[in-house]
């Protein structure tokens, strides 16, 4: 970050220092970002050629910062490009659009900027007429590009370059868009006065000729011959405009729900994302190319943020033929730019991509960037495992597990699901359920309150295949661990019950003679009253002795209660928060009597 200590005012030191610190603090906020912009543009009260050096570096390192993280706000470019005018002239100006047009390639009002400067800052029409040419290319097809348009005609008008204007038109009139029917008018008016060679090409008027005076009936010679060409040559153009006409209206459908044709760092509501969505699904339909990608760029300024349309955009270009570098380029944009690295799907997807395609090293790389970030993010670690296991076999995967349950980056929440994880491997994979039953039993003791963990293992036990000479011993290791969840395990007494509820179901489902008089007793533990439930005095005690809790009981409204110590009661504490705080519940509100 740049010192802001440039010999003018200690006031204006002062404010940038404690806007960037702002900035660093939460560099999410566009509030924050916004001052620091404003701040930056009225340095020295307001910057031009004559602003000192270290104002004018400022000034550029704040929009460079601010434009690096939110790269689709096409009104900050402009404000840059003028800066920059007012600073360095002409090609520092230049250089800042073009960034601009790189970032935001699809803002028709950007490059209607862009353009407009550039006609007023050079002489050379052919450069000028290029750089059109480049933001039509970009914006051309926009349902809103008629400011776009407008200015490229009124250039043309400008140079006096009439014999480019009809052209243009012919270009424009096939161009489903909002203002689409004022080209027409022009076009068709401008049809009017062109010569014919003008109009269509020589063989297709050649070809006209011949069936008009094939049909007969045709009198006056080589000028009536002329009118019922031009006659016919404004049917074909009234067909263009009822057609252009036609997928307007049908695209208007979805253009008039676009309340926010623009980026912002706001969230979208539902039904404009339900909007785009079914725009991008009609498009789809229609089949054309070039118009459903420029459709998807559109709409990926708007949806920057959503991953949701960076995927399908990624998917559906894949379905195209030899689109593989459009592809990797969707999926570098997503996730260099766009998508919060806090939901890494899109990174996922670019990693798996890659490795479709043969970059395994590359796709191995793009899940260590996201750990870099996330450290014990569970679904990364699990997705680079198994990346590492089908290129390098199941050792290669079992030591990704072990290097993140050794790393100290990781929490014991996330190194417990690792662990089943690295049990899941070996069962599925290897085909060895007593390594795996080894890799649970010896780390179960570090993960006595985690709640992935004992699911993982009890389900791991309740899914291996038995037999009828096999069941009797399964039925034992079962219970092994259903009796370390309740005796060992320091889950809350909630996800206890919950666990047993999955023990229950199979005692009755495959369970022996003897199964439902357990199966009665555990009913009676979790489903009975507090009063008879031995097991959850346990779990509700101090000091894990049920005696402890029924020494001294107190009831209310039914509710078993709970120990109480007359101490704790004297200094406002609530007898009862120890108690829900274990059941998984909310506490009482503070204000409860007891």
């Amino acid at each position: 970050m740049a010192d802001y200590s440039f010999g003018t005012s200690d006031e204006e030191n002062a404010e940038l220092k404690k806007l960037n610190a702002e900035v660093a603090e939460d560099p999410d906020s566009f509030e924050n970002w916004e001052k620091l912009v404003r701040a930056g543009e009225g340095l020295e009260e307001g910057l031009n050629r004559n602003s000192s050096p270290q104002a004018i570096v400022a000034a550029r390192n704040i929009y460079d910062r601010f434009l690096a993280k939110f790269p689709l706000l096409f009104g900050y470019w402009k404000k840059y490009a003028d800066l920059e005018f007012s600073i360095a002239g002409t090609e520092a100006a230049e250089l800042v659009y073009e960034r601009g047009v790189a970032s935001i390639t699809n803002s028709v009002d950007l490059w209607t900027n862009y353009c407009a400067f550039k006609v007023e800052t050079s002489h050379d029409p052919d450069v000028i007429r290029d750089l059109f040419e480049r933001g039509a290319g970009c914006v051309g097809l926009d349902f809103l590009a008629h400011p776009f348009w407008d200015k490229y005609l009124e250039f043309e008008e400008r140079v006096e370059a009439h014999d480019k204007i009809f052209p243009l038109l012919d270009r424009i009139v096939h161009i489903p868009m909002h203002q689409y029917a004022r080209y027409f008018e022009r076009f068709r008016h401008l049809a009017q006065a062109r010569s014919l060679p003008e109009l269509f090409p020589a063989e297709l008027l050649a070809q006209f000729r011949s069936e008009i005076q094939n049909s007969g009936g045709i009198e006056g010679g080589e000028p009536a011959v002329e009118q019922a060409l031009r006659s016919r040559i404004d049917n074909l153009h009234l067909e263009i405009f009822a057609r252009t006409q036609t997928e307007t209206t049908r695209r208007w459908t979805y253009e008039s729900e676009i309340k926010r044709p623009y980026f912002h760092v706001t969230e979208l509501d539902e039904s404009q994302l339900v909007n785009w969505r079914k725009y991008l699904d009609f498009e789809e339909v229609e089949g054309d190319y070039t118009r459903t990608s420029f459709l998807y760029e559109r709409c990926l300024v708007t949806c920057a943020y959503y991953d949701e349309f960076w995927l399908r955009y990624a998917r559906w270009m894949s379905a195209q033929a030899s689109k593989e570098e459009e592809v990797r380029h969707i999926y570098q944009r997503a996730s260099n730019l766009y998508v919060p690295i806090s939901r890494p799907a899109a990174r996922l997807h670019y990693a798996y991509f890659e490795e479709s395609v043969g970059g395994v090293e590359l796709a191995k790389d793009i899940h260590a960037a996201i750990l870099i970030n996330l450290p014990g993010h569970i679904e990364t670690i699990v997705s680079l495992a198994n990346l590492s296991r089908r290129h390098g076999g199941l050792d290669a995967a079992i030591q990704v597990y072990k290097t993140h349950i050794d790393s100290p980056e990781c929490d014991i929440y996330t190194k417990a699901a690792l662990v089943a994880e690295w049990a899941r491997l070996l069962w599925k994979v290897k085909g060895s359920a007593e390594e795996a039953r080894q890799v649970f039993q010896k780390n179960q003791h570090w993960y006595l309150d985690s709640r992935p963990f004992w699911i993982n293992f009890l389900e791991f036990e309740l899914q291996q295949p038995t037999s009828a000479e096999t069941e009797a011993e399964q039925y034992k290791k079962i219970k092994r661990v259903h009796e370390d969840i309740w005796k060992k395990s320091r889950l809350p007494p909630a996800t206890v019950k919950d666990l047993c509820h999955y023990y229950m179901i199979y005692l009755l489902e495959r369970g022996t003679k003897e199964a439902a008089k357990e199966y009665i007793q555990l009913d009676r533990e979790i489903n009975g009253p507090y009063s008879v439930s031995t097991a959850m005095k346990t779990k509700v005690a101090e000091d894990g002795k049920e005696s402890s809790t029924q020494r001294r009981m107190m009831m209310t409204n039914g509710h078993p209660g709970v120990e109480i110590d007359e101490g704790a009661i004297r200094r406002g504490e609530n007898p009862y928060t120890k108690y829900y705080q274990q059941q998984g519940e909310q506490q009482l509100p503070s204000d409860t009597q007891v």
